[in-house]
C-alpha cells in the first residue's frame, strides 16, 4: 500500500471527513477555480468532471492550517520545534527501480492545453496556469536537488513561460544560459503535505537538499524514480511529472496574473520550459490551486519557525503567526512572556529586522490568542496608545509583491507593542475569567447544535 503523495493523502482527507468531491461537470476556465475561491481554498476538493477531460482534478488541498497539521501529524505546540528538527537533521532519500508515475510516457505531440484540464483562475489572467507544479532542478555543482513552486503560463503546445523569482533557480539558469546550456527541469503534480512543506525550505539559507528535507520531515525515505528525457529524479508515487528544459536566449511575455494579494501582476518577458515528455500514473488526478494560497500557507508556516528563531534571541517568546490576512508574509502576530519593560519594543525591532517583507508586527502578551483576530485587535485597544507604542519606520526595504510598495519602491513598517506593563500592581490589566469556562461542553446543554 503507498503511503506517499497525493493518493494517500485523498485517503487520509477522506477519512478526517475534510475532502468534498465535486460529481458535477465544471469548467476549468474561471468555474473550478470559483469553486475553490468559495471555500477560501481552505477545503479539499476532488472535481470528477472538467471540460469533460477523463482527468480529475484536486485543489484545495493545503490551505488550512489544522488540515497541514493533521497530515503532518504536528500541531499548533510542537510544529516549529519538528521544522527546527527536520532543518538541522536531513535524512536519505531512496531510489527505486520502478513506480506508478511510469505506468504511462508521452514523448511525442505533447499538447498541453489538451492533455490536461489546466485552469484560467481570473477575468485578466494572461492564460491557463499551472498554479501548484513543483519544480525541481538539480545544483550543477553539489548535485542536491532544489524545488520550488512556481507558477507556470501554458503558452500552447509543449511551451510553458515561468516566472522563476526564486534566487536559485534564477541565479542557475542565468549561468547556464551565458553557457548556452538548457536547465533540465520537472515539473511534478500530485503530491502530499510532506512534499509541499519541504519546497517551501530555503536552499539558499540552508544549503539543503529538499528531497532530503522531505524524508527527514515524513520519518521515511522519499522514494524517487529516473525521468526519461532529463537527468532528474521525481517521486515515484506523484500523479503527473512533465519533463523539460528553460531554454536559453528565450523569453515571451507572461502575465498579467491574479498574485498572492488578490490584484493583478505585471507583463514582462520570461524564460521559457519545453516540455519533452509527460509521465503520469492511470487515471492521474492533476493537481490545482486558487492562487495562491497553499504554497504561501506552507512557506508562512516556515517563516514563523524562522522568526520565532530570530526573536527567542531577544525576547522570551511565546509563539509566532504569520497570518493569512496578509499573505503568509506581510504580518504578524508574536505572543511573548515579558520579562522587561523594553522586551515589546525590542520583539518589534527583531521581527522587522527579521526579513524584508515582513510589514506589521503586533507584539501582545501571552494571555492573547494570536490566531484570534477580535483578542488581537482587544489588546491593541486596551494595552497600546498610538504616540508611545506604536513604531513607525518610514521608507524601508519591502517587497513588490505588495502593490502599495511599488508606487514608491520603498515600504513603511509599523509595529505595534500591545503588551501590558510588567508592573501592573493595581491589576488594572487582569483579564476577567470564568473558572471552569475552558471545561464547558456546550453539547450538553444543547444536544443538536
Amino acid at each position: 500500500m503507498e503511503r506517499q503523495m497525493l493518493r494517500y493523502t485523498l485517503d487520509e482527507l477522506t477519512k478526517m471527513n475534510e475532502l468534498l468531491v465535486c460529481k458535477k461537470q465544471v469548467s476549468s476556465e474561471y468555474e473550478l477555480g470559483a469553486v475553490l475561491k468559495y471555500f477560501r481554498n481552505k477545503k479539499p476538493i476532488l472535481f470528477d468532471q472538467v471540460d469533460r477531460s477523463s482527468i480529475r482534478v484536486a485543489g484545495g488541498l493545503y490551505g488550512d492550517r489544522d488540515i497541514i497539521y493533521n497530515l503532518l501529524h504536528m500541531n499548533e505546540n510542537n510544529r516549529l520545534f519538528k521544522f527546527m528538527e527536520t532543518i538541522a537533521n536531513p535524512k536519505p532519500y531512496r531510489v527505486v527501480a520502478n513506480g506508478p508515475i511510469k505506468e504511462n510516457i508521452i514523448r511525442r505531440n505533447i499538447d498541453l492545453p489538451r492533455i490536461l484540464p489546466i485552469p484560467r483562475y481570473q477575468e485578466k489572467d494572461s492564460s491557463s496556469f499551472i498554479t501548484a507544479g513543483v519544480v525541481v532542478v538539480k545544483d550543477p555543482e553539489t548535485n542536491r536537488y532544489f524545488t520550488s513552486i512556481r507558477r507556470l503560463q501554458v503558452n500552447g503546445g509543449n511551451k510553458l513561460s515561468a516566472l522563476i523569482a526564486s534566487p536559485k533557480l534564477t541565479n542557475d539558469f542565468l549561468e547556464m544560459e551565458k553557457n548556452n546550456k538548457p536547465l533540465e527541469v520537472a515539473i511534478i503534480l500530485g503530491y502530499d503535505a510532506y512534499f509541499l512543506m519541504a519546497s517551501q525550505v530555503s536552499s539558499a539559507t540552508y544549503g539543503v537538499d529538499k528531497y532530503e528535507i522531505d524524508s527527514a520531515l515524513r520519518g521515511e525515505p522519499l522514494e524517487l524514480v529516473k525521468c526519461e528525457t532529463v537527468d532528474l529524479l521525481v517521486p515515484a508515487y506523484a500523479e503527473i511529472v512533465l519533463e523539460g528544459r528553460l531554454v536559453p536566449g528565450k523569453r515571451e511575455m507572461e502575465g498579467p496574473f491574479g498574485e498572492l494579494m488578490g490584484y493583478y501582476g505585471g507583463v514582462a518577458p520570461h524564460p521559457i520550459i519545453e516540455i519533452d515528455a509527460v509521465m503520469h500514473r492511470n487515471e492521474p488526478i492533476f493537481q490545482a490551486a486558487f492562487p495562491c494560497r497553499e504554497e504561501h500557507l506552507s512557506n508562512g508556516l516556515i517563516r514563523e519557525m524562522e522568526l520565532f528563531n530570530n526573536l527567542r534571541n531577544q525576547v522570551d517568546v511565546i509563539d509566532v503567526n504569520v497570518t493569512e490576512g496578509g499573505g503568509y508574509r506581510f504580518n504578524a502576530f508574536v505572543s511573548i512572556n515579558k520579562k522587561n519593560k523594553g522586551d515589546g519594543k525590542s520583539a518589534i525591532l527583531a521581527a522587522l529586522g527579521f526579513n524584508k517583507e515582513l510589514k506589521q508586527v503586533v507584539v501582545v502578551d501571552e494571555d492573547v490568542d494570536i490566531y484570534d483576530v477580535q483578542d488581537i485587535e482587544w489588546a491593541v485597544t486596551t494595552r497600546a496608545q498610538a504616540s508611545r507604542d506604536f513604531i513607525i519606520v518610514p521608507g524601508a526595504l519591502g517587497s513588490p509583491l505588495e502593490p502599495s510598495h511599488d508606487l514608491r519602491g520603498v515600504t513603511d513598517k509599523v509595529g505595534i507593542d500591545a503588551t501590558k506593563p510588567v508592573e501592573d500592581e493595581t491589576e488594572r490589566f487582569e483579564r476577567a475569567i470564568i473558572p471552569g469556562y475552558e471545561d464547558i461542553d456546550i453539547e450538553r446543554y444543547f444536544p443538536n447544535i
